[in-house]
């Protein structure tokens, strides 16, 4: 199953249903998703009951999935990514054996379609290709076992970031706020069972294909996460109960064969050339660039629809 959110004046939109081939759409039997996620078990039967698509889907009346969330936690699974950012950001992390992540700005996730504004070119404006789980309520100390059961829906998100401030930020041991504005999302939230076999152990085993201005940028398998979603939502409940409607990413696709197959995000090419040349030579956007996502099987199916978005001056 894959649901929407039409524009319709109010903060969250409203829910609807996609057809299978992507084209029309019905109205769901519940107002938002945050709500169908509120009461997953109930609201997945009456999902599920939706079985004719009588209106047209214009791809700009989509918002995000879900305009706006309760949290969002964002991982950083994939080690190739890890590696060169810290590269890039000239910082030595400790060791440890679990999972990175941080909680970032989750009361706005612009729209897969939207201009998205920055105030300064010059702060380093980057996009970011991931994927991401929405669970329903998930009680603290839940195992990764258990974790399976409350991944809801699976998402790709574009998480924007603003380099020239992340480094700074980090080095102070508190964390990103200034580095980290609001995430865009592509437009359809799926169910695992969409997926098929590109859903297995806890990973999205899809390529992500990523557009700068038109040109090919990166087609990164998401499969190999260092640790899988159920991981990191287990995780995140360490020490707390997480609400329905958490967002949990995986950090940037990223594989370890970067020079042949690209990279989800400017700063990991910026980290390649300190490595191949010594110093970075690729500029971060401009006001005025496009970015396009799309996430695709081995038929070339786009399960999540795509993700394009212009940068614009706040």
């Amino acid at each position: 199953m894959r649901l929407a959110t039409l524009r319709d004046g109010s903060k969250d939109g409203r829910l609807v249903v996609i057809s299978p081939d992507g084209l029309r759409y019905a109205f769901a039997p519940i107002p938002t998703l945050q709500d169908a996620l509120e009461n997953w078990d109930l609201a997945l039967k009456l999902l599920a009951g939706v079985g004719e698509f009588p209106d047209e889907l214009a791809k700009t009346d989509l918002c995000a999935p879900l305009p706006r969330a309760w949290q969002w936690l964002d991982g950083s699974a994939y080690q190739s990514h890890g590696d060169l950012m810290d590269a890039v950001l000239g910082i030595s992390k400790p060791k440890t054996d679990l999972p990175l992540m941080y909680q970032g700005v989750s009361d706005r996730f612009y729209g897969p379609y939207d201009n998205v504004p920055f105030s300064d070119e010059s702060l380093g404006i980057d996009f970011e290709g991931e994927f991401g789980v929405v669970v329903d309520a998930v009680p603290m100390g839940t195992t990764p076992a258990d974790a399976f059961k409350h991944i809801r829906l699976i998402v790709q998100i574009n998480d924007w970031s603003l380099r020239t401030l992340a480094g700074p930020e980090m080095k102070t041991g508190f964390g990103w706020i200034q580095a980290k504005p609001p995430c865009g999302m592509a437009p359809f939230a799926v169910t695992p069972d969409e997926l098929g076999d590109a859903w297995r152990h806890g990973r999205v085993c899809l390529t992500l294909n990523v557009e700068w201005n038109g040109k090919q940028f990166g087609a990164a398998q998401g499969e190999p996460m260092g640790y899988g979603f159920h991981e990191l939502v287990a995780h995140a409940a360490r020490t707390r109960d997480l609400v329905a409607g958490t967002v949990i990413g995986s950090g940037t696709v990223s594989n370890a064969n970067f020079r042949d197959i690209g990279s989800s995000c400017i700063a990991e090419r910026r980290g390649i050339e300190v490595i191949d040349l010594g110093q970075p030579k690729t500029e971060f956007m401009k006001f005025g660039d496009r970015v396009r996502m799309y996430a695709t099987d081995e038929n070339g199916r786009a399960p999540f629809g795509e993700l394009e978005q212009k940068v614009t001056r706040a």
